[in-house]
């Protein structure tokens, strides 16, 4: 008889609710013990999907007494990810599920990395990205090989009106909460960018700001078209009026200690989304449409027609992604196979991004040499 897993959470908003409907789509027997948090706006995914709120715990303290568990999930928040990570690894008894970004500021990294070296629980990150299918056929293509050594990259992520709106809305407008644009919504991105340049970031730089949500920009638009997602804790109504202090538009230039160039360009208010990646190199092209969910590339002198892939489409669960990190999680879990992100990777992403936002913030570039070397002493 397949055992239940016994699963707790902390912070049990939209993300960790679809988070937990893709663990019982991959057919895991769990059932959820308990959560923290005043105002649960995932309950409703979670009841639409048959899967039990459980126990109602005041804090993480009550609830992290009430263990182990076979998972702790926690997607509070980001600026609550690093006090209650600590409080989770200084229990220990339970492996950790958090939300990326893992952390929210440079020093909560180095904190964190230094705590890592004192604990052997395991720490899972939901950079969901990792798990779908189409970029573990990137990544193994240019590990493979086939595109040689890669010399630049040319990204892009650009949200559709009513994702962006969402952003501007609730608390991931503010960087207090959420930290900043890139870092909540494109650290995803440069975890897999930095993985396929091979190396770290040595010098970045950056412009952005608020192209869009704007009062002065407001007119002529369906404002109900704006409200189409639901806005979540600490939200506000209208997202041209609403008080956000981080990006809408942003373009950042990186060059990696290995030579690799690249060009980022996001923005939260396209007509046309895109989220499209051009990987060169000495030997061959690769274009990945993951909104589209597209993959071609081909060797330098073929003449012939590029090789293609096309994976399946689904929104909701990040074309497939979602239920593929669900069993990656599960797996490890199980310690069948090793989880395809590290928490060190993904404080690399965070850092990398922080540093991009410090050039922004700066109007300078910025050498990241000593936020590495700061990094690698805490992780000792």
């Amino acid at each position: 008889m397949t055992r239940t897993l016994r699963f707790a959470a902390i912070g049990l908003g939209q993300r960790i609710a679809a988070v937990l409907r893709a663990v019982k789509q991959t057919g895991a027997h769990f059932a959820l013990a308990g959560y923290v948090d005043p105002a649960p706006v995932g309950s409703s995914i979670l009841g639409e999907n048959g899967i039990a709120l459980g126990r109602r715990f005041e804090d993480e303290r009550e609830l992290l007494a009430a263990g182990p568990y076979d998972l702790l999930l926690i997607g509070s928040p980001n600026h609550l990810h690093a006090a209650q990570l600590a409080a989770a690894l200084d229990d220990g008894r339970s492996p950790i599920f958090v939300e990326k970004p893992i952390v929210r500021t440079e020093a909560e990294s180095y904190a964190l990395a230094a705590r890592l070296r004192e604990t052997t629980t395991p720490l899972f990150v939901g950079l969901v990205m990792r798990s779908a299918p189409i970029v573990r056929e990137v990544l193994r293509t240019v590990d493979s090989g086939e595109l040689g050594e890669i010399v630049s990259i040319d990204a892009t992520e650009h949200l559709p009106p009513d994702h962006g709106a969402y952003l501007a809305r609730n608390w991931r407008r503010k960087s207090e909460w959420g930290g900043s644009f890139l870092l909540d919504k494109v650290c995803h991105d440069f975890d897999i960018l930095d993985a396929v340049a091979g190396a770290r970031a040595a010098r970045v730089a950056s412009f952005g700001g608020r192209g869009s949500f704007r009062a002065d920009r407001a007119r002529g638009h369906d404002r109900a078209a704006y409200r189409a997602w639901p806005g979540g804790w600490a939200a506000q109504d209208d997202p041209f009026s609403s008080d956000p202090d981080v990006t809408d538009t942003q373009t950042a230039i990186v060059e990696y200690e290995n030579g690799v160039k690249l060009a980022f360009h996001a923005s939260s208010h396209s007509a046309l989304r895109e989220r499209r990646w051009y990987i060169a190199g000495t030997e061959g092209t690769l274009i990945a449409d993951i909104d589209r969910n597209k993959l071609m590339w081909r060797h330098a002198t073929d003449p012939g027609a590029p090789v293609r892939a096309t994976f399946p489409l689904n929104a909701i669960d990040h074309n497939g992604a979602d239920v593929a990190m669900a069993g990656d999680l599960i797996a490890a879990l199980a310690k069948r196979a090793a989880f395809p992100v590290t928490a060190t990777q993904a404080l690399e992403a965070g850092l990398t991004v922080m540093a991009i936002d410090k050039a922004m913030g700066s109007g300078q570039i910025v050498d990241c040499s000593e936020m590495w070397r700061t990094f690698d002493q805490a992780r000792g």
